[in-house]
């Protein structure tokens, strides 16, 4: 049986809903900042963090990899795509939160740890804020006249909904992105979500 490490809020929460949508049985290993550095965990995962799946002697870590894998794993789930081109254009907007939208989240979590109880502190995160708003911006044109992403439900679904729940906790406005909103309004209702939520947050079902 899979297991998955994760950490409650980060970025862990896309493998942990994608692990629900293929319907194949895992078990989910809470973690805390602590926990991530301790030796124990160190000897599985040198980079102290999450995710990190565990599938018999198989170590992987990396968000892209995990959920390449589960969509690998388990076709029949069809988080992946079933052509060439649907396969490109998942792992297109994957790449994408991956790089740009996660790493501009970067900036303005170390900006907000480092500035907190600083006067000044929204005058240095705005920029970074307004970088996140426009990956956003984006997406949200992307979802237009579309459920899911890239048109059918993929793994690129759970990372974007990482993304707007970051974005609320960073108080990145959101106003005027309605497809992203009504995305993450359907996400809120998918069993799939519903129950990952509940074991990470206890948020009820």
């Amino acid at each position: 049986m899979m297991q998955l490490y994760y950490l409650p809020g980060a970025c862990s929460l896309a493998d942990h809903i994608a692990l629900e949508w293929t319907g194949a049985p895992y078990a989910a290993v809470a973690m805390t900042p602590r926990a991530l550095r301790a030796p124990e965990y160190l000897a599985l995962n040198p980079g102290a963090n999450v995710p990190l799946l565990r599938d018999g002697d198989l170590l992987l870590t990396e968000n892209v990899a995990v959920l390449h894998y589960l969509a690998e794993c388990f076709p029949e789930a069809g988080l992946l795509g079933d052509t060439p081109r649907a396969r490109a254009e998942t792992m297109r907007w994957l790449a994408f939160m991956n790089s740009d939208v996660h790493g501009a989240f970067k900036s303005v979590f170390a900006l907000k740890a480092l500035d907190e109880g600083d006067p000044h502190a929204a005058l240095r995160i705005s920029p970074a804020q307004r970088q996140v708003r426009a990956c956003l911006e984006r997406l949200d044109r992307q979802l237009a006249g579309r459920d899911w992403l890239t048109g059918t439900r993929s793994i690129a679904d759970p990372y974007l909904f990482v993304m707007f729940r970051w974005a609320v906790g960073a108080d990145v406005g959101l106003d005027g992105l309605r497809n992203l909103t009504a995305f993450a309004r359907r996400m809120y209702l998918d069993r799939g979500v519903r129950a990952a939520l509940f074991t990470e947050e206890g948020l009820a079902l």
